[in-house]
């Protein structure tokens, strides 16, 4: 089990927003459990890449231990020109490059995720939802994301949608901090 340390960087270069990142972004289908190599290699060769990561605590023995794991399991985002997509399929540890066909929508959407983590909210995986009330969070440190309600067990969560992946993230949200978009 890594050190928090040991973890590479969530989003490299740093930036505020996705979209200082210039070039092509692309999705990088991992082979299983190769997404922290991956992000390393890239980072070593200065390539621009997005790997959301997320806390998890386990206990074994009477000891909790903590550990980040990808928010997308077998996912990175990473972008560049044709010689970064060549360099990251280079490493054997891709399955797959999944192609982006509307690039200004994909980083809307890893914006809003990137955001929510850099406000230190937690944020666990969630079923991808097409049905669902749309809403806009109204004010606080996720002002202005947008995405879907869900209520469950008296727990309100905005629901961060990245439809490329045809996966979302939730993020627990006091309901009177959202405005109906519908």
């Amino acid at each position: 089990m890594l050190k928090a340390e040991d973890n590479p960087p969530i989003v490299h270069p740093a930036v505020d927003s996705l979209g200082e990142l210039a070039g092509q972004w692309w999705v990088a289908h991992t082979k299983a459990r190769s997404e922290k190599s991956l992000a390393w290699s890239l980072y070593r060769w200065g390539v621009g890449y997005f790997l959301p990561l997320r806390e998890k605590v386990t206990a074994r023995r009477g000891r909790k231990y903590k550990s980040l794991l990808p928010l997308f399991p077998g996912y990175v985002f990473f972008n560049g020109d044709e010689e970064s997509r060549y360099q990251a399929l280079t490493t054997n540890r891709i399955a797959q490059v999944i192609e982006v066909v509307d690039q200004d929508q994909l980083v809307r959407e890893l914006d809003q995720i990137h955001r929510a983590l850099s406000a230190g909210a937690p944020l666990d995986p969630h079923p991808y939802l097409k049905s669902g009330a749309r809403c806009r969070v109204k004010a606080g440190p996720l002002a202005d994301m947008e995405g879907m309600v869900v209520r469950r067990k008296g727990v309100t969560k905005l629901i961060l949608r990245v439809d490329i992946l045809g996966q979302a993230a939730a993020v627990e949200i006091e309901g009177d901090l959202l405005e109906s978009l519908d």
